[in-house]
């Protein structure tokens, strides 16, 4: 027991240890470090994106000359991504389009990657290929009618759409052209809506939904992994929409040009990420966002862009007396949710606020001494939002009239 205990403690530190440089590395990535260790990180982090250009070039050279081809799948493809890695407020973006064309009478499906999800272990894999078994089908995630996956299996994104959007298949697979075909074949799909699809080449999108972080457009305008972008920003040509996330409504001309030069003919669409109340975690009790005004609160988040969430929080008149960031899509460990825990209780706080996102990794059986919440986000139009529903309106087209729906030309950027 004594032996256990000790190679229990010696994980927990080396996984301490581990989630500590990973940070550093985020911090770094971000430009949130400065110093001599974070310079001689960031040099060889510069030296690996220039390798990684190379690559994302030669895939995207590939696919426009058709020497690697894309496939339609003969329905309504909607691209949402993004040209970063994260903290653009994609999901909310995916669940108004999502929830809209529902309502609009589409058989809806998302498709998802499943990122952090649960992975088929690795044992009965080998065996199904031996075998000459089957491929694996997709995790159906939501069947339309009742959520069927957890959080773990299914992934936090996955599963917030699933449980938030009633009527909408959720499907998780790397592979988006076989969950597509599934999810006509199975359920009868129309239309089908990529998450964080833009890099996704092999499935062909009609529209291409880009998300932009105004509050953190593009980084440090450097690449993967010494930036935060997936492709160079050249690529902003290919988008059939533009979301300007996280507004405040104000005009920023330099970034409207700088889109312009890349793309004149998309249409921009500005919008925020409006909180709407506080939820309390395991009982679904909602407050007011009043019930921040002056409170003493812990906060936590395992997202990119922890700085947005802890200032709504200010926003509404909390005080912060206890914050701890995780990464973005961190699994909290039992150990980290009942440090948190005990932290706020011992601190005397009132409240423990947490996003939405991050509240689905939590544990039902660890109880908290107070209350915990995380704070709902939805999507808020600020302008353009008859573009936004034209799009949908264009989406919306019979059947019949699809061929009506301009295909978007492939550019590549080079």
């Amino acid at each position: 027991m004594r032996i256990r205990a000790l190679l229990r403690i010696y994980k927990e530190r080396l996984v301490r240890k581990a989630n500590a440089f990973a940070q550093f590395t985020a911090d770094v990535i971000y430009d949130r470090r400065h110093g001599r260790g974070a310079e001689v990180m960031a040099t060889f982090l510069y030296g690996m994106s220039i390798l990684f250009s190379g690559i994302v070039q030669l895939r995207w050279y590939l696919y426009e000359h058709r020497i690697m081809r894309n496939k339609p799948l003969g329905c309504l493809v909607v691209v949402v991504g993004n040209l970063t890695v994260g903290g653009t407020g994609k999901t909310p973006v995916v669940e108004k389009f999502a929830r809209t064309l529902h309502e609009r009478g589409r058989k809806v499906a998302i498709l998802s990657r499943g990122y952090k999800s649960k992975k088929e272990p690795l044992p009965k894999k080998l065996w199904r290929k031996l075998t000459h078994g089957e491929e694996a089908p997709p995790k159906i995630v939501s069947d339309g009618n009742e959520v069927l996956l957890d959080s773990e299996v299914a992934g936090d994104e996955p599963y917030m759409l699933a449980c938030n959007l009633p009527g909408v298949v959720v499907l998780c697979d790397k592979n988006r052209v076989k969950a597509g075909s599934y999810a006509i074949r199975r359920f009868g799909c129309d239309t089908l809506i990529l998450d964080d699809g833009f890099q996704y080449l092999p499935l062909k999108g009609r529209l291409n939904l880009l998300l932009v972080d105004k509050t953190n457009p593009f980084g440090n305008q450097h690449l993967l992994p010494r930036g935060i972008l997936r492709e160079p920003i050249k690529h902003l040509n290919r988008a059939s929409y533009i979301f300007l996330t996280k507004s405040d409504g104000t005009r920023d001309e330099a970034l409207l040009e700088l889109i312009r030069e890349h793309n004149a003919e998309a249409e921009i669409i500005e919008c925020a990420h409006k909180p709407q109340f506080l939820q309390r975690v395991g009982t679904g009790e909602r407050l007011p966002l009043e019930a921040l005004k002056g409170a003493h609160v812990a906060a936590f988040s395992g997202i990119a862009s922890p700085e947005s969430f802890e200032n709504m929080l200010r926003d509404f008149g909390a005080e912060i007396r206890f914050n701890q960031r995780f990464l973005d899509h961190h699994r909290f460990t039992r150990w980290e949710v009942q440090r948190v825990y005990k932290e706020a209780a011992h601190a005397g706080l009132e409240m423990i606020v947490t996003t939405e996102k991050d509240a689905v990794r939590l544990y039902d059986d660890i109880e908290s001494e107070i209350p915990v919440y995380f704070l709902r986000l939805e999507i808020d139009i600020l302008s353009g939002e008859e573009d936004f529903e034209g799009a949908a309106e264009r989406i919306c087209l019979p059947r019949n009239d699809v061929s009506k729906i301009a295909q978007p030309p492939f550019h590549s950027g080079t």
